[in-house]
C-alpha cells in the first residue's frame, strides 16, 4: 500500500542533516555506548547515518507512519487504514521524531535510530530537548492557528513529549492514560499501554475525532473510560483481562 500512497517531506530536513553529521563522527563503539546498543546494531545505524542523504526519494525512504514499528505502531495497524483515513491522519496527526523533530504520517524518512532522550551533544547543548527548542511546539502552533481552540491531544511517552515546550504551545494539553488490572489494583503496564496509545491514535483517525469530548467513546479491545479517574485535562482507560 505504501507504494501508491502519496508523500511530503519533513520539515526539518536542515536540522535532520545537522544531527546526522554529528552522528557521522562517532565510531560504532561510540554510538553503541550512547545509544545502549550490541555491537551489530551500533554498526547498523553507523551505516544508515553514512548512507542518509538530505534528498529523500522512494528507493531511500518510505512514509513514516508505514516505517515505523513497535508496539504503538501495532496497535495503530496504519498499513488497513483507508486511504481517506490517511490522509485525516496527515492533516491531524504529528509523530514527534529524535531525528526529524516531527513529522507528518506521509512524510518520507529514511531509516535511523535517535532516541529523543539521547544524550547527543550538540552546538544547541548537551540534549536533544536542548537542540529542537521551541520549535516543535512553534510549528504545532502554526498547524493548529485555524482552530478557535487548539487541542494537543498527547498521546507520546514522556520522553518524547518533553520536547514540545508547553511554554511556547499555544493549546491545551489533554493526557490519555490507560490501565490493567493486575495483582488486585489498576496499573499502567507499559506494554499494553504503549498498544492503546496506538489503538487510541486509530481510533481518533477512524471516527475523525475533532473534540477531547468525542475520546472518552473509546472502546477497544477491551478499555473503557473511568470517569471517576479522570479530569478534563487527564482522560483514564481501563479494562479486565483475565490473563493477566
Amino acid at each position: 500500500m505504501a507504494a501508491g500512497l502519496p508523500h511530503t517531506l519533513p520539515q526539518f530536513v536542515p536540522d535532520s542533516r545537522q544531527l546526522i553529521d554529528v552522528l557521522k563522527q562517532k565510531s560504532p563503539q561510540e554510538i553503541a555506548s550512547l545509544m545502549h546498543l550490541s555491537d551489530a546494531l551500533a554498526g547498523l545505524n553507523v551505516a544508515r547515518y553514512a548512507a542518509w542523504r538530505p534528498k529523500f526519494t522512494a528507493k531511500n525512504s518510505r512514509q513514516a507512519v508505514m516505517a515505523f514499528n513497535g508496539d504503538v505502531y501495532e496497535g495503530l495497524q496504519a498499513h488497513s487504514l483507508s486511504q481517506d483515513s490517511l490522509q485525516w491522519a496527515q492533516d491531524h496527526v504529528a509523530i514527534l521524531s529524535g531525528l526529524y523533530g516531527v513529522l507528518r504520517p506521509l512524510d518520507r524518512m529514511q531509516p535511523y535510530r535517535l532516541e529523543m532522550g539521547t544524550r547527543l551533544a550538540t552546538d544547541a547543548g548537551t540534549t536533544l530537548y536542548q537542540f529542537w527548542g521551541k520549535r516543535i511546539a512553534e510549528y504545532l502552533n502554526k498547524r493548529l492557528r485555524a482552530d478557535t481552540t487548539p487541542v494537543v491531544v498527547n498521546l507520546a511517552s514522556q520522553e518524547y513529549f518533553k520536547s514540545v515546550d508547553l511554554k511556547a504551545l499555544n493549546a491545551r494539553v489533554i493526557e490519555c492514560a490507560f490501565e490493567d488490572y493486575k495483582s488486585g489494583q489498576y496499573k499502567i503496564i507499559s506494554f499494553y499501554a504503549k498498544r492503546a496509545r496506538g489503538l487510541m491514535a486509530r481510533y481518533a483517525i477512524e471516527n475523525r475525532v475533532a473534540t477531547p469530548h468525542q475520546l472518552e467513546g473509546f472502546n477497544l479491545e477491551g478499555y473503557a473510560l473511568h470517569s471517576g479517574s479522570s479530569s478534563p485535562e487527564r482522560l483514564v482507560f481501563r479494562r479486565r483481562l483475565a490473563e493477566i
